[in-house]
């Protein structure tokens, strides 16, 4: 199954260090029937977009957690066995917990923000415990986010990519 984990880039490098992402369980996204059922008239790459979108969304959560890490959504899309992959509903619709780490031959892409969307994300993650709340401008700001496409980059370009932020 393919899922998207959320990430930043010390995380990304730690990875890249370590072979891979964990320890389990780990959150990510994925294209689950509850995703399907929300997204009803959704075809299979829509529903792979919003699967991404959403693990864009909770790169902000952990951007706030790292004030450290250079403000720019990393996703990273990879192919996981489907016993390792359960259903989190009460999360989001989309999101699965990870029973088992996620080696990195395991990765199929990097998704990551440009250089020039870093003051919207910013704001998106100064905004994103307010808008979790409830808050409808804190909400509109952190949308502002999504505005920023997220751009793809193969497997053989992580390194180079981590080390451009670095």
């Amino acid at each position: 199954m393919r899922v998207y984990l959320p990430t930043t880039f010390p995380a990304l490098a730690a990875a890249a260090a370590a072979g891979g992402f964990g320890p389990a369980p780990l959150l990510a996204f994925a294209v689950t029937p509850a995703l399907r059922e929300w997204y009803a008239s959704g075809d299979a790459e829509e529903l792979e977009y919003a699967a991404t979108v959403d693990a864009a969304r909770e790169c902000l959560r952990r951007l706030a957690a790292d004030p450290t890490a250079p403000p720019r959504r990393v996703v990273v899309a990879a192919d996981v066995p489907d016993e390792s992959v359960q259903p989190a509903p009460d999360v989001h619709p989309a999101a699965v917990h990870l029973t088992a780490e996620v080696p990195m031959r395991k990765v199929a892409s990097v998704h990551v923000d440009e250089p020039e969307a870093e003051n919207d994300i910013r704001a998106a993650v100064a905004a994103v415990p307010a808008a979790d709340a409830g808050d409808a401008d804190a909400a509109f700001v952190v949308d502002g986010a999504e505005d920023h496409d997220l751009h793809w980059y193969a497997t053989q370009e992580i390194e180079a990519l981590i080390a451009t932020v670095s």
